[in-house]
């Protein structure tokens, strides 16, 4: 028996996407350069000529294993497995295909993402929920995600869901472009998606096409701009705490 963490293990074992040659990296373009934002010589972090580069998109290898990173068949297989097999049906009934609906599958650190073409997001869904070998009956989050280099697929929305069932979990993340921030929402699939969709659209500016009242939920109706991306301006209002006021990010001492 090991004595290694369960978390350790998943970490050292699950994180199986295939590794590039320097040859390679070389090839990829630039995303970024430097570190911690800093564009001029007041970089004191010893990372100013550090060069990270836009890997490219790719699926994990099968076996896919389980959340113990075991690499064998296991958990994660089986439910690629049923997705497969249950979509291969709804193809069939007219409905889209695993290939179809499925853009890569990735297994990272013990965790199990589908990455779904949003036009297909709510068939995936409600296989997701109502297939009996699979029944994720609860979805326990969704959250948005803003990559600005990912260019076509900036906007990413991210859906948790659990097994009750099976107790089992997985994720499926969808994306789509700054200039057209539309996916299906899943509100009809799952209710509790209400609010959820509601403060994704709020924070990142993403339509959730079929959401019953999608209006912002943490900031004020007149708020202009989404707070959480990553283009953002880092504005604010000045915070009164114990008689001292701290001025906003943008007007707080600079030393560059």
């Amino acid at each position: 028996m090991s004595s290694q963490h369960p978390e350790q293990k998943a970490e050292q074992a699950a994180d199986r996407l295939p590794a590039h040659t320097e040859e390679e990296r070389r090839e990829q373009p630039v995303a970024r350069t430097g570190m911690f934002g800093a564009k001029t010589t007041g970089d004191t972090s010893g990372y100013g000529g550090l060069v990270i580069r836009q890997a490219p998109k790719v699926s994990s290898p099968r076996p896919y294993g389980g959340p113990e990173g075991v690499a064998e068949r296991g958990e994660f297989d089986e439910i690629a497995d049923e997705l497969e097999r249950a979509l291969g049906g709804a193809a069939a009934a007219g409905g889209p295909a695993f290939g179809d609906a499925i853009e890569r599958v990735v297994v990272d650190r013990g965790e199990l993402t589908f990455y779904v073409r949003r036009e297909h997001l709510q068939a995936v869904a409600k296989t997701m929920r109502d297939d009996p070998e699979l029944r994720f009956e609860l979805c326990s989050g969704l959250s948005g995600v803003h990559y600005p280099q990912d260019a076509g697929a900036e906007l990413h929305s991210v859906v948790h869901l659990l097994s009750i069932t099976h107790n089992r979990r997985v994720r499926l993340e969808t994306t789509c472009p700054d200039a057209d921030p539309h996916i299906p929402s899943l509100v009809s699939v799952y209710p509790t998606n209400d609010w959820h969709e509601r403060e994704t659209y709020d924070f990142f500016g993403i339509i959730y096409d079929g959401h019953p009242a999608l209006t912002r939920i943490e900031m004020p109706d007149d708020w202009v701009g989404h707070p959480q991306r990553k283009d953002y301006p880092l504005g604010g209002i000045p915070v009164e705490y114990r008689g001292a006021e701290i001025p906003p990010p943008d007007e707080r001492r600079s030393y560059v």
